[in-house]
Order: structure tokens, then sequence, then C-alpha cells
């Protein structure tokens, strides 16, 4: 090294070092706090949207994703996972495909900040087609009616209901149960609002309430 260089840089280098520290405190104390940057990971929910209308989904590998956000340091300190949410549209998606890429790129984050990383890189979604399926509603009762009296007839109002689901959750001899109705003391022919059963947590009703009517026909026992 230069001897003139080594000397400019040796030559009272205590003073210099606490010049060097009185700057940055000076500069941290000045720059104000909306103006100074960070970065943040924070835990986002991950969730499918343009889910195509003939598809089911039938699997997500990741409910969460951690998400890398920049901001000023004033803006990450108020900031939550409630606020983010990493967005993964499926609208040109297909059965066959399950494996799909996550980048920043789909994460919406508040104003001023910049989503830069995620993790992981990648999630497991599983597509099936859909199937609609319109099955019987097999209703049933607990209780015993009034002496002197018979139930008739116990019915569903509809008797048949359509349910849509993915297509490998259907199976051929599928009926929609409903919840016990109590006919217990029951002296006249009344309807009753029940809840459907379905066969499977993946099948849901395809329109409508998730209730049925069901009708209890009681007459007086002859004789």
């Amino acid at each position: 090294m230069n001897p003139l260089l080594k000397d400019l840089i040796t030559r009272n280098w205590g003073f210099k070092l606490l010049s060097f520290f009185l700057a940055l405190v000076l500069w941290m104390t000045l720059v104000p706090e909306e103006k100074t940057y960070s970065e943040r990971t924070l835990a986002v929910p991950l969730e499918t949207r343009n889910i195509p209308p003939n598809m089911e989904l039938v699997e997500k590998s990741v409910s969460f994703v951690d998400v890398t956000v920049r901001a000023t340091n004033r803006l990450l300190g108020q900031l939550t996972g409630n606020e983010t949410t990493a967005v993964l549209d499926l609208k040109n998606a297909t059965v066959a495909q399950e494996e799909y890429a996550l980048d920043p790129s789909m994460v919406i984050v508040p104003a001023n900040a910049k989503a830069v990383r995620v993790f992981p890189s990648k999630a497991r979604i599983k597509l099936e087609r859909a199937n609609e399926v319109e099955m019987d509603v097999t209703p049933s009762t607990v209780g015993k009616v009034r002496d002197g009296f018979k139930i008739d007839k116990i019915e569903a109002l509809p008797a048949k209901i359509k349910v849509r689901g993915p297509e490998s959750k259907f199976r051929p001899k599928d009926r929609l149960r409903v919840g016990d109705v109590d006919v217990t003391d029951l002296a006249e022919t009344t309807e009753f609002e029940a809840a459907l059963i379905l066969p499977r947590a993946e099948l849901r009703v395809a329109a409508g309430s998730a209730k049925v009517r069901v009708k209890v026909t009681v007459s007086p026992q002859k004789g």
C-alpha cells in the first residue's frame, strides 16, 4: 500500500471511527421511519380462484405459504397475515396438471409494500371432473305417536335432490339421509323441516338449501 495512503487511513483512526458512529446515529435519528425499508416474512393463506365450472377441487397440498414482504419499517410493524393473500388462479387448469408454481406475482399486499419471496415455490393441486347425481331422499323418525294413532306414511318433500361433487366420490347406492324427525305424541299429519345428511363430505346439494320437508301422515287406529 502507498505509504501516503496508509498514513491517511491510519492517522487519527480513533477519531475517524467515532465520527463514523456519530454519523450513523445522526442518520438513523434524522431519517424518518417511513423512509427506511426492511423485510418481514408472514404466514399467508393460499386461496384458489376461478376453478373451471366443470371441475372440482379434491386436494390442495398447501393451505398457507411463507411470504417475505418488503416495505417501510412503519408499514411492516402494522402488517398482519390477514392483510396479505396469495391467490392461485386456476382458470386455465386441467385435470392432468397437478403441480402449480407459486411466486411473488400472485401475492396481494397493501399499497407501498412488495412481495419478494414465496415458500414453498410450488403446490400440488388436484382437480377432478364434476358430476351431478339425482339422489333419493330417505327420511326416518324417532319416538312413538300418541296412543290410538298410527303412521300411514313418511315422505320427503322433495323425494329426490340433485347432488354435486367430484366424480370419484359418488357410489351407485348413494342415498340422502335426513336427520331423525321426532314424532313423539304426534296425533295429526304434520310437516317437519329437517337437515339432509350427505353420503360424503366432498359432496354438496347442487342448488338450494341443504334441508327438506318431511311429511308424516298420521291417522286414528281403527277398532
